[in-house]
């Protein structure tokens, strides 16, 4: 697990001003908290801490260098803006090496799974414990060849060495569900029309086959005139 290094620096000015003048000056605002010290409010560098999260995910352990003292820290918590995806404010938990610490880690599927298996997605992360200076980035799922019913559940994920599952083990990850067939397509559409009171127009096979019977069913002379009176 990479250490990302961001030089912190004490900030004086709070508010949504306060705020704006420092994102202005390319810096985040930021708390740090934990292990039972007041809570310290600092900004960080934007570019480096950007850098750190596209690195190292999104729990990259961070030293953050404040008045020339050095703490390990996790960020627990970032705001963005909903347009731009800019930083605005994070949460940064103090850590100790050796400490375990309880995360969130993102699922990563690889490999394809069989023809006929459609897999549904169920979670996107899981609660791991572990050494908070060895976490993952993320853990890998391989679905390859998997087959409808070949669910696979928390239980089932490899772990790193020493993490512990904090996610319930019989929670559902991927299950996979068989491809319908098409003429379970075709029903499953000709009820929903039906339900929404669509009436479907004859195809003109059908049609075809229609008029073919009618003329198939009407005698070769019915409508020939034999110039015979009653």
């Amino acid at each position: 697990m990479a250490d990302y290094r961001l030089v912190a620096e004490t900030r004086t000015e709070f508010g949504k001003g306060g705020a704006r003048r420092t994102r202005r000056a390319g810096r985040i605002p930021a708390v740090l908290y934990g292990h039972g010290q007041d809570v310290v409010h600092l900004s960080l560098p934007a570019r480096e801490f950007a850098a750190a999260l596209r690195n190292g995910g999104t729990n990259a352990l961070l030293t953050v260098v404040l008045d020339g003292n050095e703490q390990l820290a996790l960020t627990k918590a970032v705001q963005r803006d909903p347009l731009t995806r800019q930083h605005e404010h994070v949460d940064l938990l103090l850590v100790r090496r050796g400490e375990r610490t309880t995360v969130d880690v993102p699922i990563v599927v690889v490999g394809e799974p069989g023809v006929d298996a459609i897999p549904n997605h169920q979670l996107n992360t899981v609660s791991i414990e572990a050494d908070a200076t060895n976490l993952p980035d993320t853990i890998e799922v391989d679905v390859t060849g998997r087959t409808a019913g070949q669910n696979i559940t928390a239980g089932d994920l490899v772990l790193p060495r020493g993490a512990t599952l904090v996610t319930d083990a019989e929670a559902l990850v991927i299950g996979f569900l068989g491809a319908p067939t098409a003429e379970a397509l075709e029903a499953e559409l000709e009820a929903a029309e039906a339900e929404a009171g669509i009436e479907r127009e004859e195809s003109a096979e059908s049609a075809e086959e229609a008029t073919s019977d009618i003329e198939g069913a009407v005698p070769a002379d019915a409508g020939e005139n034999t110039g015979v009176q009653p």
